[in-house]
């Protein structure tokens, strides 16, 4: 799940030699475009029609064919007075959030466009450090798919261009199993079959880190269950529905359809089972559908992906991706309104599906060359469209904490699912706090 930045050209300071007259226009002048622009000191309503060259920032770019030099370049082909700068942050998610913060906390203007991880979206709109896209900033997202404009979407405004997305698969052994499961009761009802080989039936992200929030978070929106309500703040998690899928993963825990090792399982981990022929089924990111192929793996020529399992069909997969903003400080924000455009276009999306990340337009997942180059891509397509956003909230990391803290001492046994509901609800109740 990485991210990218980019740095950008600071203004030319004026001569101190300038004439009196001058400098006395400039001032009256730099005076009336302040007040046009200004919108009560509000820096969202400055800036509006600037136009110039922009700064694109985001995470270290460890695609193949280089999506994020490939989509500059197309762009600045055609915009030689609008260039855009890629300033590339490190690989580490911390370092990015923590850079792109600090520059937001300065109101420096030379961060015009950001890529920001799917769940800070909502905490940058809430303290007003990206601009809303409404009005004459709205962009038209009819062709995209619906749950990464969800994403984008924080107190029913629109803060951001959707401009990749991801979203969970099962991967399954077909040599063992021929046809995917679509419930949880289907999939687990299966793992006699595991046993009969001597491997584990089902694994995902256990261990207590972010990937135990989204594994947690897919079977409670499976069943029903949500996490906060609209507003991002109200905690709605105490529920009958919560409870239900909670104590399917835990109970799965429990009687050993998830192997004891998978408390500890990071993606690398669960991969690695996997590949070594260890597990009957796998929860896993569409990256993994290349890694369970190569030469290496045991399972190649074996296995087959999926949709999530959910409590009556498709489940609900968490959300991923990488969502475009402009930053609400920048000084060329007609400029960067045109790029966010140019970031979900047919054309920058191709670039992107191409370079293997999962794209926003919907388009892309029936294109029979992409198709045939990443076969996983129509069971992908179902998994997104009916994914979940993680919980759209400006505390997430708080809230992310609560629910893996509750849902790791659940499956550990420390806490019953009751109490780990309960623990949930009064953990993002003091999130914002």
């Amino acid at each position: 799940m990485a991210l990218k930045k980019v740095s950008s050209l600071r203004s030319s300071l004026v001569s101190r030699a300038a004439m009196a007259a001058t400098a006395a226009a400039l001032l009256t002048a730099t005076f009336a475009s302040a007040c046009s622009n200004d919108s009560g000191g509000n820096p969202t309503g400055q800036n509006l029609s600037g136009r110039g060259p922009i700064t694109y920032v985001e995470g270290k770019d460890t695609t193949e064919t280089g999506v994020v030099k490939q989509l500059i370049e197309r762009w600045n082909a055609s915009h030689p007075n609008e260039q855009v700068t890629f300033k590339e942050q490190s690989n580490d998610a911390s370092q990015q959030y923590d850079d792109l913060v600090e520059h937001m906390r300065s109101k420096q203007s030379n961060y015009d466009v950001v890529a920001l991880d799917v769940p800070w979206t909502a905490e940058f709109a809430a303290k007003g450090w990206i601009q809303p896209l409404k009005d004459s900033f709205a962009i038209d997202t009819s062709a995209l798919l619906q749950p990464p404009v969800a994403s984008a979407t924080y107190n029913n405004t629109l803060y951001a261009a959707p401009r990749n997305t991801n979203g969970g698969l099962l991967f399954y052994r077909k040599d063992l199993v021929p046809n995917a499961p679509k419930t949880w009761k289907e999939m687990l009802g299966q793992c006699q079959v595991a046993k009969d080989n001597n491997i584990g039936c089902y694994a995902g992200q256990l261990a207590p880190y972010e990937g135990l929030t989204v594994n947690t978070a897919e079977v409670i929106n499976a069943y029903g269950g949500t996490f906060v309500g609209a507003d991002g703040k109200t905690p709605t998690v105490n529920s009958s529905q919560a409870r239900a899928g909670l104590k399917v993963l835990v109970d799965a825990y429990k009687n050993g359809d998830i192997p004891k090792a998978a408390i500890s399982f990071k993606e690398p981990e669960s991969g690695n089972a996997f590949a070594k022929g260890e597990l009957l089924f796998l929860r896993n990111w569409p990256y993994f559908f290349g890694e369970a192929g190569s030469d290496s793996s045991q399972v190649k020529d074996k296995y087959g992906v999926a949709p999530l399992p959910g409590e009556n069909g498709v489940g609900a997969s968490t959300l991923g991706g990488y969502n475009a903003a402009i930053s609400a400080f920048s000084k060329n924000k007609a400029t960067a309104l045109d790029f966010l455009r140019f970031l979900i276009s047919e054309d920058a999306q191709h670039i992107i599906a191409s370079g293997s990340l999962p794209s926003v337009r919907a388009s892309m997942y029936d294109d029979p060359a992409l198709i045939a180059k990443m076969p996983y891509l129509p069971a992908l397509k179902d998994s997104i469209t009916s994914a979940v956003p993680r919980p759209v909230t400006p505390f997430y990391p708080a809230v992310s904490k609560a629910v893996q803290d509750n849902a790791y001492a659940a499956l550990t046994g420390t806490k019953s699912v009751d109490d780990a509901i309960i623990g949930m609800q009064k953990g993002i109740e003091t999130a914002g706090s």
